[in-house]
């Protein structure tokens, strides 16, 4: 895969701002982003497009940081049950977070929670899913298998219906969004 890699860092009133813009043959851009070697400023919130496989970060200063990431199904469907690897769509925030032993790091998001539900029950009075069909749970932001970033680099979707970074990528986003971070996800 060939891929052009530009990195440009400057400083601004006393903080440093760097840029690390990676674009593959697929014509997507990778890029990371922040305003400040320290970190974000106050509370984040993320914003996960499936669409783009990208997850943004937002700071009290606004856009910091995008990562590239990977889904559960190819069809990028909003989930609708459980086992059909689809990643859910809507509003969620961060449960709990841990260090995983095969996928790095987990920030478990509250899926299913009340919107989840209702569009569930919805599908099922419809008669789109099965009537014994259940929710499922389980879903989070994670890193992937040790020394198995190239699945990112490849958009290979891959997970149950979770969301999945670099291990890299993870542990910075675990080390700063914490239990109650608002997380968006739209396709």
């Amino acid at each position: 895969m060939k891929k052009i890699i530009l990195f440009t860092s400057f400083l601004i009133g006393g903080s440093i701002i760097a840029s690390d813009l990676h674009y593959t043959e697929r014509g997507k851009s990778q890029k990371r982003f922040s305003w400040n070697s320290t970190g974000p400023v106050g509370q984040v919130s993320i914003i996960i497009d499936k669409s783009d496989y990208e997850l943004n970060v937002y700071d009290e200063k606004g856009w910091y940081a995008t990562y590239p990431v990977v889904f559960g199904n190819n069809s990028l469907a909003d989930k609708r049950m459980e086992g059909d690897k689809n990643t859910p769509e809507g509003s969620f925030k961060i449960l709990n977070k841990r260090v995983h032993d095969k996928w790095c790091r987990f920030l478990s998001i509250d899926y299913p929670n009340e919107e989840s539900r209702q569009k569930f029950n919805q599908r099922k009075q419809r008669g789109e899913i099965p009537a014994n069909a259940r929710i499922g749970g389980g879903i989070g932001i994670h890193g992937t298998w040790p020394h198995e970033d190239f699945v990112v680099d490849r958009y290979k979707n891959w997970t149950l219906g979770c969301i999945s970074m670099k291990n890299d990528d993870v542990t910075e986003l675990y080390g700063y969004a914490g239990s109650g971070t608002r997380v968006t996800i739209r396709k």
